[in-house]
């Protein structure tokens, strides 16, 4: 026996594969079952404290201001007009300190700083200080402003030739391999084609809060953010403090889908606030300024061109992208991501270029670049399979790639074929009219689509502690989130696993940046890494084990709380003393380059269109996915079915309308921004394929968060031109695009 003393770290970077994995002879059986939620019971009795319901002693409240001028300066803040109203306490605008936009979550410096400058209607210059939040609001829409006005670029039509290349962003901006010009002539079937899709917003449920409180020197942020490590770094380096000095905590997050990586406004005008007025102060954007200044994805213009040989196998692939952000920002729309190794193709050229315009930041959100690029490349693929009169499956079933077809190494896993068939099968595909507009239920058209999925698998830096205390209960500790992922059932039963433990009986502590770092919720990553943190710290643990009952790891096993070895048993409580603990940690290593790790599968859909009024009704979806090794079937199902949703918005609902006069956002709350609501979810159907991936980590796991976006709105466009011939290449398609071309039947 031993008491707790210093932990041991047991680092592993992804260098080789992970041929074996302790998950696979875990003795527990928790691991892929369909658990439910380790913070089910708290969310649902209100026990779960998000960030805008922090309260303490002499809490002021604070509420933006944001300009009314889509591109200028700002002039002066009278701010004496407002302090004298009841309730009033102070105004703040500092301009040097105040971030223009919010952090895209990977950076440890702010984002730009400094907003005397005006570059997008609704950017914040000021928080309004009350003992109430409605004095503060009343006094916040008071508050005058002058402004000096300067000519902005709000119309992306106006400005789409004047480009420019934007900088390298996980993917390059522009790839080019043979010659796809001469492919496109030389080919016995093409399809070159354009496709639009406009601006959309992350829209969570929970607005954007920070509640911030200084202890001497010392910040405590609570705040709704996806990755505390990174986001904690960005606030010092805006405030301009030292890293020790903040500290940011994030318990739970009501859905961010990327608006919350990085910080935002209202996260360092709360920090300043308190600082200056010696008191806590809390500041939640209304909704209107999470449309306003948060972040949207960009809205794309793409050209697809396939070229095909006699029996369908494609010679030639090309995919051009205009984007759009704000003067000055790196970031683009990566719309061709996914295809650079869905599918093959010896001549390719895959572009990315921006256009500067005054509309608010251009930001990651789901599946930043297969959720809109793929919208056009599977229904290009869709156009081509009924160029060529052959089954669009069969058509992607001809189009398996050995290799990756640019870097020419090979997949980590890859079980699209898989997905296909088992997917047609489910759907009952063979039951689809290969001609549109051939099937009739009174006034409805009905149509079958479907379209392929893909998003890459990566892997970011993530450290966990796990302890286990003297009672045989284990604790994990990780600044990893959880955003409605299910990160803390996740982790609890990756350590029952490995520790023999009931899940009920590990603690699962997340959210807070004073634990060991984590690269947090974002990109699909979450999971499979600090997953594998824990994974590897529960491994270390299990060699002290071992080691205590004087026997090789593997000669021992972990049930039930007791450890088994020679015959004889004891529990874990009697064993470890006054308690053990270890650090796990990961690390991307040559598996990144060595093979191309992706997630896979393949979404069909039915719809009915109103052949009098064109409007669509989706009927049912089936998705089928591939991901490594499911964790959770419940809480991973719930993911797919979020994202198959995330797909019918952008399908036929979602789009940012921007006033072409001033950039100013007009449809900016929950009423006027049309997300998918239950009417027009049908009952959606989740399958996974099994799968494991020794290439991508020690869990054999891979990212699927995002992977149920990716092809789910292009299922439902193939689907609707089947029902009524009609193929609208502009998204969304609502009714007065489909209208027009609705067959006279």
């Amino acid at each position: 026996m031993f008491g707790l003393g210093k932990s041991h770290t047991n680092s592993l970077r992804m260098d080789a594969p992970q041929p074996t994995s302790l998950l696979d002879i875990g003795a527990q059986n928790v691991i892929g079952k369909p658990l439910d939620r380790y913070e089910g019971p708290l969310k649902v009795s209100g026990r779960a404290l998000y960030s805008a319901e922090y309260v303490f002693p002499d809490m002021a409240y604070g509420v933006l201001v944001g300009a009314r001028r889509g591109a200028g300066r700002v002039v002066s803040i009278d701010a004496e007009a407002v302090t004298s109203l009841p309730g009033v306490i102070d105004v703040v605008t500092d301009f040097k300190t105040f971030i223009r936009n919010p952090g895209q979550g990977g950076e440890t410096e702010a984002p730009t700083q400094g907003v005397e400058e005006i570059v997008y209607f609704g950017q914040v210059i000021a928080i309004v200080l009350a003992e109430s939040y409605e004095a503060a609001r009343d006094a916040a829409i008071r508050l005058p402003v002058e402004y000096e006005e300067a000519a902005g670029r709000f119309d992306f039509a106006a400005h789409k030739h004047e480009t420019d290349v934007p900088p390298e962003n996980n993917t390059p901006a522009h790839f080019g391999q043979g010659d796809l010009d001469q492919a496109m002539a030389e080919a016995a079937f093409t399809v070159d084609a354009s496709f639009t899709t406009p601006s959309q917003n992350s829209a969570a449920m929970e607005p954007h809060a920070s509640v911030a409180m200084w202890d001497e020197d010392r910040l405590t942020l609570y705040g709704s953010y996806q990755i505390p490590t990174k986001d904690a770094m960005q606030l010092a380096d805006a405030l301009g403090v030292g890293k020790d000095q903040v500290r940011i905590v994030s318990h739970f997050v009501g859905g961010g889908f990327g608006s919350k990586l990085g910080i935002a406004p209202e996260t360092t005008a709360a920090a300043i606030a308190a600082k200056r007025l010696g008191r806590p102060v809390k500041a939640v954007m209304l909704r209107q300024q999470v449309f306003d200044a948060t972040v949207r994805r960009s809205n794309t213009e793409q050209r697809i061109r396939l070229a095909a040989d006699a029996h369908g196998r494609l010679i030639g692939i090309g995919h051009e992208t205009l984007t759009s952000n704000l003067p000055g920002e790196d970031y683009f729309e990566p719309a061709g991501i996914g295809t650079h190794f869905l599918y093959p193709g010896e001549h390719r050229l895959i572009t990315h270029d921006q256009v500067r315009l005054n509309l608010v930041l251009s930001g990651s959100m789901r599946a930043p670049g297969e959720a809109v690029g793929m919208l056009a490349l599977e229904t290009a693929m869709d156009m081509l399979a009924e160029q060529m009169a052959i089954d669009p499956v069969e058509l992607r079933r001809r189009n398996e790639p050995l290799l990756d077809p640019e870097k020419n190494v090979p997949y980590s896993s890859r079980s699209l074929r898989e997905c296909l068939d088992l997917g047609a099968q489910t759907f009952g595909w063979d039951a689809r009219e290969t001609r549109p507009a051939q099937r009739r239920e009174g006034e409805w058209l009905i149509g079958m689509g479907m379209a392929a999925a893909a998003r890459s698998n990566l892997l970011q830096s993530e450290e966990a502690k796990v302890r286990i205390e003297p009672s045989g209960r284990a604790v994990i500790e990780t600044a990893m989130t959880d955003i409605g992922t299910g990160t803390y059932s996740v982790l609890s039963q990756i350590a029952g696993e490995l520790l023999g433990l009931d899940p009920r009986s590990v603690d699962v502590r997340l959210g807070d940046s004073d634990m060991p770092a984590s690269g947090g919720s974002g990109g699909s990553w979450g999971a499979c890494g600090s997953g594998s943190a824990v994974y590897l710290a529960c491994e270390e643990l299990r060699r002290q084990l071992a080691k205590t009952l004087g026997v090789e790891p593997g000669a021992m096993t972990l049930k039930d709380g007791l450890a088994i070895a020679q015959n004889k048993s004891m529990p874990l409580a009697e064993l470890v003393g006054d308690g053990i603990e270890a650090m796990g940690a990961i690390s991307p290593g040559k598996q990144k380059d060595a093979v191309t790790q992706a997630s896979y599968g393949a979404h069909f859909a039915e719809v009915a269109v109103n052949a009098v009024t064109g409007e669509v009704r989706v009927r049912r979806m089936l998705g089928v996915f591939a991901a490594g090794r499911i964790l959770n079937e419940k809480t991973a199902r719930s993911q797919c079915l979020g994202g198959m949703t995330f797909g019918i918005g952008a399908a036929l609902t979602e789009e940012l309308l921007h006033d072409g006069r001033t950039g100013k956002l007009v449809n900016r709350d929950l009423a006027e921004y049309h997300i998918p609501v239950n009417a027009d979810v049908p009952q959606l159907e989740v399958l996974f394929v099994a799968e494991r991936d020794q290439h991508s980590n020690p869990l054999h796991a891979k990212g699927l968060g995002e992977l149920g976006i990716s092809g789910a709105g292009a299922a439902i466009t193939n689907a609707i031109y089947n029902a009524c011939g009609v193929r609208v290449r502009d998204y969304p398609l609502t009714l007065d695009k489909i209208l027009p071309g609705l067959p006279d039947l």
